[in-house]
């Protein structure tokens, strides 16, 4: 009989001691998995409304998601009494490991989220950066992809992207042509600024606001050159740049005005 009442009161002081452990942690679970979703739900709807890209939005909650997931597990094991300093100790290596081995590619993501914050640049603009010129396809974590001017696919690390320069062409709307022609040194300066300007007031692509602009720029070898600056919608500057050149071609055969051969003063020189 004694020893059956041992035996009873060990698993009493068993079912006791870890017993209540188990509610405990059962109790931190439920409360702790409600916590969680309240912070995902607070933090999906501030990136919500600071207009936050939806694929960053996805990433970002993921991966806090998992880190708060990780945190409750490590509780709940120590509320259990097992040891969570060697937990702790495995998941740092684990992190550090797992950090130098994709150090590059830790870069690129970084780069991708500051972009996505910051937003130098969106999809559908022009822009120029790392050597290369496209519109912008697709912003990813890793990299962004670009529609070169003939149809090629660029696809540039975020990391190097976010650290030099870019040049966005499409942020302002408008885009300044800059243009040079050359024409004979007997020809006249006032009328062939006449007919330069015609061309650019006549064109329906080219903007009066900000208004064209016609100027000397230098006195060359064999030329008086011509700035030539009209301004035009983003989308269109390849539409000026082609079509007002060949207009202004027109335009001084059609006034008489010569357009010299850009060598002939070499091969005088070579003769």
């Amino acid at each position: 009989m004694k020893f059956e009442n041992i035996e009873t009161e060990k698993w009493i002081e068993l079912a006791t001691e870890y017993g209540l452990k188990i509610v405990g942690a059962i109790a931190i679970w439920v409360i702790g998995s409600w916590i969680i979703k309240k912070i995902l739900k607070a933090t999906r709807k501030v990136m919500t409304k600071s207009s936050y890209e939806e694929s960053l939005q996805k990433f970002l909650i993921n991966l806090l998601s998992w880190g708060l997931k990780i945190l409750l597990i490590i509780t709940l094991l120590g509320t259990l009494g097992v040891p969570t300093t060697s937990f702790a100790a495995i998941i740092a290596a684990a992190g550090l490991a797992v950090g130098l081995a994709l150090q590059g590619s830790l870069g690129n993501f970084a780069g991708g989220v500051l972009i996505m914050i910051f937003k130098p640049f969106k999809i559908g603009d022009l822009i120029e950066a790392q050597g290369e010129m496209g519109t912008v396809k697709q912003i990813e974590i890793f990299t962004t992809k670009l529609t070169g001017l003939s149809n090629r696919e660029i696809i540039i690390p975020n990391g190097a992207l976010s650290n030099g320069n870019i040049i966005n062409y499409t942020t302002e709307g408008t885009r300044r042509v800059d243009l040079v022609f050359g024409v004979g040194y007997e020809s006249n300066i006032k009328i062939t600024k006449e007919v330069l300007m015609t061309v650019l007031t006549s064109h329906p692509k080219v903007l009066q606001t900000p208004e064209p602009t016609v100027n000397v720029l230098a006195l060359a070898d064999s030329s008086v050159n011509f700035a030539v600056r009209p301004w035009c919608n983003a989308e269109d500057y390849w539409t000026v740049y082609f079509e007002v050149t060949e207009n202004v071609k027109g335009a001084l055969d059609a006034a008489g005005i010569e357009i010299p051969y850009p060598h002939q003063v070499e091969i005088k020189k070579n003769a």
